[in-house]
């Protein structure tokens, strides 16, 4: 048994279940490669969006710029970050899109209507949840009516257990300059919460 109740053997079922899905393969371009980071005993989910197509190729989570950015955002170690025990990171689409003429297509609804909340009730042992980007912040955090700007400008609303971010994409350096509140309250804020919950 694990933290959760859950047998071990049960776990490991639910995850190959879900590394093998071919659901909506008929509209992945690339094929399906679900892509995500799972263990019962995470302290800190990163719930993001869908992988890119860097991503796809190599079967890494945020194994990208975005990626980089993350982990400085989040003050760890590539060691720590892959470390399924301490992170877990579930993003919203299992498989990389394809892209539109905007950039990546929006995450598959599939892994969210079978997938997600079997997966999110393993995690028993859960202290902070990152909630990255829109379509993230939609499920997660109910948001309707709200921007990202919004959402994120207010993530003190949230509690102590949920903090909503941006994408840390390249492709936000914009918003990251129009938006020095960011860098200078809500980043010191998660870099002590993260330390304080890795070292606890």
């Amino acid at each position: 048994m694990n933290s959760t109740g859950l047998d071990t053997g049960e776990f490991d079922a639910l995850m190959t279940s879900v590394r093998q899905c071919r659901l909506c393969e008929a509209a992945l371009p690339a094929g399906p490669r679900p892509v995500l980071q799972l263990a019962p005993a995470a302290r800190i989910l990163i719930a993001g969006q869908a992988p890119g197509k860097r991503v796809h190729e190599t079967g890494v989570p945020f194994d990208d710029p975005s990626g980089k950015r993350l982990r400085e955002w989040m003050g760890v170690s590539s060691e720590v970050f892959y470390d399924s025990s301490k992170i877990a990171i579930l993003p919203m689409g299992f498989c990389y899109p394809g892209t539109g003429r905007s950039g990546d297509l929006p995450p598959r609804p599939e892994c969210e209507q079978t997938w997600r909340q079997k997966l999110l009730d393993q995690l028993g042992e859960l202290e902070l949840t990152l909630v990255i980007g829109q379509y993230a912040q939609a499920w997660h955090l109910e948001e309707t009516g709200k921007n990202l700007t919004e959402t994120v400008r207010n993530w003190r609303a949230y509690g102590p257990h949920i903090v909503p971010l941006p994408h840390p994409s390249p492709r936000n350096n914009i918003w990251l300059k129009k938006n020095p509140w960011f860098a200078d309250s809500l980043l010191p804020h998660l870099k002590r919460t993260v330390e304080r919950i890795l070292a606890g």
